[in-house]
């Protein structure tokens, strides 16, 4: 299944056609963050490595909405913050947090963060989520907390303790803020973060109903074996992906 979700870019005179495949799911993680709600007026981005240079990457133009990205708009970062391909500014947050996660993690390709209401709402307890739901398990030990907030992020500085507090994991609940997720690829790091806001939603839910009960760690453990891998990820994401460009065809302008 891996292999019919991975397109083959092998050959160098292919690099273009990765930056586009890349920027396009791109464009449509922005569009389902708009259709989910999950915008708050400026804040929130999400970010692509470019196949080409390591060291830049793709994101949404400063104070754009999230229903209106196209794939010509996003604008292209080098490792200094420099606007190198498009016309926009760059969120200075974006560029301090996301330089930092592909700075430290080579094999993250996207990370996404926004200050949806679920996510931004559990970050307030820092505290990991807990494994009561199968979806949920995606995360079970693979995620971490950022226990700390000094205002918005627009220190490098301050982005390199994001990186370090995420670690190795797919995720980091910014305490007092909110998501932060990563992924081998735009579609599982656009979906781990939709899922997360999701499970957040579900455990609020459930501690505001009564006392969860956990799923015990071996089945936890199992359930993240089939849920949590990057070839899920990409697979819950491609139904997105096909809705959204129906819906809204225009993205891939």
């Amino acid at each position: 299944m891996a292999d019919l979700l991975i397109p083959k870019f092998g050959d160098v005179l292919s690099v273009d056609d990765e930056r586009l495949y890349r920027k396009q799911r791109l464009a449509a993680g922005f569009r389902l963050f708009g259709k989910f709600g999950f915008d708050e007026g400026v804040a929130g981005h999400i970010t692509a490595r470019d196949p080409g240079d390591p060291h830049r990457f793709w994101v949404n133009p400063f104070g754009m909405s999230f229903s209106h990205v196209r794939v010509s708009d996003l604008i292209c970062v080098d490792a200094e913050g420099n606007v190198v391909e498009g016309d926009a500014f760059v969120n200075g947050a974006a560029f301090a947090i996301h330089s930092q996660v592909h700075a430290a993690r080579p094999d993250v390709i996207a990370a996404a963060h926004s200050h949806s209401v679920y996510g931004k709402a559990y970050s307030s307890l820092g505290r990991k989520l807990d494994p009561i739901t199968q979806d949920v398990c995606a995360f079970y030990q693979d995620h971490e907390v950022f226990d700390d907030f000094t205002g918005v992020v627009l220190d490098t500085e301050e982005g390199k303790r994001i990186a370090h507090a995420l670690g190795e994991g797919k995720a980091a609940i910014l305490r007092n803020h909110g998501l932060l997720t990563v992924g081998q690829s735009v579609e599982s790091a656009v979906w781990w973060f939709i899922t997360m806001e999701r499970s957040c939603q579900a455990q609020l839910l459930a501690m505001a109903a009564g006392t969860p009960i956990h799923i015990d760690h071996e089945a936890a453990v199992n359930t993240h074996d089939v849920v949590g891998t990057e070839t899920a990820g990409r697979f819950s994401f491609q139904p997105l992906f096909d809705q959204i460009v129906r819906l809204q065809p225009d993205l891939l302008d």
